[in-house]
Parts: C-alpha cells; sequence; structure tokens
C-alpha cells in the first residue's frame, strides 16, 4: 500500500463512513477547505489508482467505495509509525505517552490488565 497524503486520507476517513459515495457526497462532507469538486473527483482518482478505492460507473457517473477496510488501514499506520518513530518498540510507544502525560497510571494499569487477561 501506498502511503497517503493528509488529504487523501481525509477523503478516506468520509468514504469508510459513508460507504458508498459519488463525488458530491464526499464534497458534502467536507468541512473546512472544501477543495473544487475536480480537483476532489482527482484526489479520490489517485487513491483508486493507488489501490485504496475503487467504483461502480453509472453512465459518466462514478460512485466509490473503499476497498481497503480502516482496521487495515490503522494496522498498516501504526505499524509504520511504531517502526519509523520508535525502534519497533511498543514499550518506547507506552513510554512516549507517559512522559508526555496523555496516558494515566490508570490507564496503564487497564492496559497491564488486557494483557493479564489475555493469557
Amino acid at each position: 500500500m501506498q502511503k497517503l497524503t493528509n488529504k487523501e486520507e481525509e477523503i478516506m476517513h468520509i468514504l469508510w463512513h459513508l460507504e458508498k459515495a459519488f463525488v458530491k457526497d464526499v464534497l458534502a462532507e467536507i468541512k473546512h477547505d472544501k477543495p473544487h469538486y475536480n480537483t476532489l473527483s482527482t484526489i479520490i482518482r489517485h487513491l483508486e489508482e493507488k489501490g485504496y478505492v475503487d467504483h461502480t460507473a453509472y453512465g459518466k457517473t462514478h460512485q466509490y467505495y473503499p476497498i481497503v477496510s480502516k482496521e487495515d488501514y490503522k494496522k498498516r499506520f501504526m505499524n509504520s509509525a511504531i517502526d519509523n518513530y520508535f525502534n519497533s518498540s511498543y514499550k518506547n510507544v507506552v513510554s512516549f505517552f507517559a512522559k508526555e502525560e496523555k496516558i494515566s497510571v490508570d490507564e496503564l494499569k487497564e492496559i497491564i490488565a488486557l494483557i493479564e487477561k489475555k493469557d
């Protein structure tokens, strides 16, 4: 899977939410910095070229739908981030969030309980 730009990722989130959509439907969901219709259409075609999206043709109109699930993308994205920024160490990830005070002691205890419960 090729890496997505920020705008492509934004469009994918909309398509995951809508499940199937015409360009006009996607455009209606964009709240800020709305691109021109033709620009959005080009972005969606790029997503199709990258293998994230496919379409059903209705004459000259296309209805687009994701062919990569949000879950699969999330796994790939997270694994890539962990590999690239945390030396493939989940311990480094957790300690980073602890140092940044983005995770509490209680949340860490919940994570440990989940890990222990899994065994």
